[in-house]
């Protein structure tokens, strides 16, 4: 399950998610009616409902309508193949930790620019695996 297949299924007219139990489902439903399976990960639940409502949110959060500032949703991990950079609110100072200066600063492009630097260092740091896939799709961006 990744960011691309929601981008897929918004296109769709309809989705019926089937959710196993314990051991799954029935083999002949998988066999005749099943037309995909998804994965959350390599790991185990006792159910499917909650991949299911993972894959909802995923997809319903991008039709329209649904997120009051649409433009927001391209600027989001992974649209950019990228990682989301880190957030800051209110106040500027808690517990003798401080929101970065240049956030402060009302400088937009000093802005933009670090938001950008986080993107690309948080996803070298967190996700190697997307970072090389980020480069080689901008190599003038490294």
């Amino acid at each position: 399950m990744n960011q691309s297949l929601f981008q897929e299924f918004t296109t769709y007219d309809q989705l019926v998610l089937i959710c196993g139990h314990y051991e799954g489902v029935d083999e002949r439903v998988r066999q005749y009616l099943v037309t995909r399976e998804i994965s959350l990960g390599d790991f185990v639940l006792t159910c499917g409902e909650i991949p299911a409502l993972t894959l909802l949110n995923g997809v319903l959060r991008l039709l329209p309508g649904t997120v009051a500032k649409e433009e927001s949703l391209k600027k989001e991990s992974f649209e950019a193949g990228l990682l989301d950079y880190p957030q800051y609110t209110r106040p500027a100072t808690f517990r003798d930790w401080a929101v970065p200066e240049v956030l402060r600063s009302g400088n937009h492009q000093a802005i933009e620019q670090w938001r950008q630097e986080q993107q690309v260092q948080r996803t070298r740091d967190r996700r190697p695996d997307l970072y090389q896939q980020w480069q080689q799709q901008t190599p003038s961006q490294k």
